[in-house]
């Protein structure tokens, strides 16, 4: 009979661990695509422009986002060789940012830079631009990989971050300081998982 209140305690705690508090809002699906983050960023420092691009030799095919049209960019430097979110090797593998500072091209090119680029976190897409950068994604399938809450200190997040072999899905519980942007996570344990591999 004293094993009954132990497997009742341990029962409470793994279904405690695998719910997402009322208060939490579900982030918007759009909002699970990188691509679509970098508008919503409102850098710390005073720019004349910025513009995300990927490795990719065409001009055209290169740009992501720009602030704004600059009316005239000049850039000497190569593209650099890494950048963030590597995601393979050779064209269209990472993103870089190249920023307009005193008339002079600086760049942004690894997930460090990025995160100080951001600098303050002004908003969700930051909050989850900068999780990205630790490998967390929003999920959208589960709620425990797609939840949020706003408040004036943290930027709390449900998100997740995926093993390949077996397919695993686990859920973290992060808390992102908006001042500092400094980010604390906790493992909430897998949501799903799968008996194949993805290649």
């Amino acid at each position: 009979m004293k094993l009954f209140p132990v497997l009742l305690l341990c029962s409470g705690f793994v279904f405690s661990q695998n719910t997402v508090p009322e208060d939490y809002k579900r982030i918007p699906e759009v909002l699970d695509n990188t691509e679509l983050l970098y508008p919503f960023i409102i850098p710390d420092k005073k720019y004349e422009y910025w513009s995300v691009f990927r490795n990719n030799p065409d001009p055209d095919k290169a740009i992501i986002y720009e602030s704004q049209a600059p009316e005239y960019m000049t850039i000497n430097d190569p593209a650099p060789e890494k950048g963030f979110f590597q995601q393979c090797l050779g064209e269209d593998c990472f993103a870089y940012l190249i920023a307009c500072e005193n008339s002079r091209s600086k760049y942004f090119s690894n997930e460090k830079q990025l995160r100080d680029f951001i600098g303050t976190v002004d908003n969700l897409p930051e909050a989850i631009l900068i999780a990205n950068t630790y490998g967390y994604v929003v999920d959208t399938t589960n709620q425990l990989s797609s939840s949020y809450k706003i408040g004036d200190k943290n930027i709390s997040l449900y998100l997740s971050k995926t093993k390949s072999c077996p397919l695993t899905k686990e859920s973290f519980f992060i808390t992102i300081n908006r001042k500092t942007g400094k980010l604390e996570a906790k493992n909430n344990g897998n949501y799903f998982k799968s008996d194949e591999c993805l290649k």
